[in-house]
């Protein structure tokens, strides 16, 4: 059965009286352990359809399910549990509270989701969070003490803290250097291979998208092509040869 599976599924915003058509009938399916990058130029859907996949949007027109489920049917409390439990979300922003800690910052989504778990485990869990991207030792600092690479492996860490099987990243390497960003894809091809989460990866960036299995390339609101990536890159391989930073 698909993780995702999306129907002839059509987005239409109205900006004063211009209808902009985000999305023009996009049927696409994404299996359980796929990394799958959306890739595209600016305007061309995939931003879009990644809010609608992580029930932050809906659709104008068309079906979604996710693990077999029709999302238009759930309720908000369900759809706030799906987004809880379900999805780990990642941003080109980070979007850490500057004035917390890494740690707290991993564990913000228990307070939500887990409110019955003591100080003790909550702190537990957030800190196998932060081993799992290696940056335990930094669990203490606060983001403007951190690079933006490491920022980035904090918000990733957040979004693994409920243990989600699916990850929507939307232009995650976006604000960050060509060695940092092969190090967060790295991160990203563990969490695939050793741990069987799906990912979804949004990008504009071909050579970032190159990191995926597969590739679906989008343009105006419609699916373009959808290929299998035969020459996957690999990121370990790619920081072992590259000089080490004095």
């Amino acid at each position: 059965m698909s993780v995702i599976s999306v129907r002839d599924l059509i987005k239409t915003y109205e900006v004063g009286e211009v209808k902009v058509h985000a999305l023009r009938g996009v049927t696409l399916s994404i299996e359980q352990g796929e990394f799958v990058a959306a890739t595209g130029p600016s305007g061309s859907g995939k931003s879009t359809l990644m809010h609608i996949l992580g029930c932050l949007d809906h659709p104008t027109s068309g079906q979604y399910f996710l693990d077999g489920r029709d999302v238009a049917r759930l309720s908000r409390n369900e759809l706030a549990e799906v987004r809880n439990r379900k999805i780990g979300f990642v941003f080109q922003g980070f979007n850490l509270l500057s004035r917390t800690s890494a740690l707290d910052n991993v564990e913000l989504p228990l307070l939500y989701t887990e409110k019955s778990l003591k100080t003790a485990e909550r702190h537990k869990r957030a800190m196998e969070a932060l081993k799992a991207v290696g940056l335990s030792e930094r669990a203490h600092h606060h983001p403007n003490q951190l690079s933006g690479g490491q920022q980035q492996r904090v918000a990733i860490a957040r979004a693994l803290i409920n243990q989600p099987s699916l990850i929507l990243a939307d232009e995650p390497t976006g604000n960050l250097d060509s060695r940092t960003s092969v190090e967060v894809m790295g991160i990203f091809q563990r969490l695939n291979m050793e741990h069987g989460i799906t990912v979804l990866l949004i990008t504009h960036e071909h050579d970032i998208a190159e990191y995926a299995t597969r590739i679906v390339s989008f343009k105006d609101g419609r699916i373009r092509d959808d290929v299998q990536v035969t020459n996957r890159r690999d990121a370990d391989t790619e920081l072992a040869s590259m000089p080490a930073i004095a």
